[in-house]
């Protein structure tokens, strides 16, 4: 494959990403092999040595992240989005959560049907989420609401939000999730 394509599919993995991913899965999905990703990847690390971004590498693992002589600005962003109000995709993705915990990023993508992998780190700093290792996929996350999500409602426990016995158990949703989980399977079987 080109070098030229190849780092701009990989640029655009690690962005949709929002997390780091394994050099070894980027070169299953290109179907490249891996010294070419690696050098696709430091090619690219290279490119972003004066810009914005960088690529941070440790191990097996890759990410995508802002150039770190920016953290300051960076920083002011972040701040001020934790101190506004939450945004319709924020209370979606919360909605979602606190209603269907645990929940993997990819289920809540299956029910959104969009990329919700900044609005959960949002959340996540906000400390209105908590995730936690997933036993059915050792590559991702399943996220909960936290105790400061409860405190800022002021309920005991997610049971008591309005009408969670009957929204928790959906079958409509369970069928969006399922759907997707059945296709992840499929896919993972080609």
């Amino acid at each position: 494959m080109d070098i030229d394509k190849l780092k701009s599919i990989i640029e655009s993995v690690l962005f949709i990403s929002g997390e780091p991913v394994k050099i070894s899965k980027i070169s299953k999905i290109l179907g490249a092999p891996k010294p070419e990703v690696e050098n696709a990847l430091m090619l690219l690390g290279a490119e972003y040595s004066n810009r914005g971004l960088a690529i941070i590498k440790k191990e097996d693992m890759v990410e995508m992240a802002t150039n770190p002589e920016n953290s300051g600005y960076v920083s002011e962003l972040v701040k001020a989005e934790i101190q506004e109000n939450l945004s319709q995709a924020a209370l979606e993705v919360l909605s979602i959560i606190a209603y269907r915990s645990p929940i993997s990023r990819a289920e809540i993508e299956s029910i959104r049907g969009v990329n919700s992998s900044f609005t959960i780190r949002s959340l996540l700093m906000r400390g209105l989420l908590e995730r936690t290792d997933n036993p059915r996929d050792g590559r991702g996350y399943l996220y909960k609401v936290s105790f400061k999500f409860l405190e800022k409602l002021g309920v005991e426990g997610v049971e008591k939000l309005p009408d969670w016995e009957v929204l928790s158990k959906d079958g409509r949703i369970d069928s969006i999730v399922g759907s997707h989980q059945l296709g992840s399977d499929n896919n993972s079987q080609k």
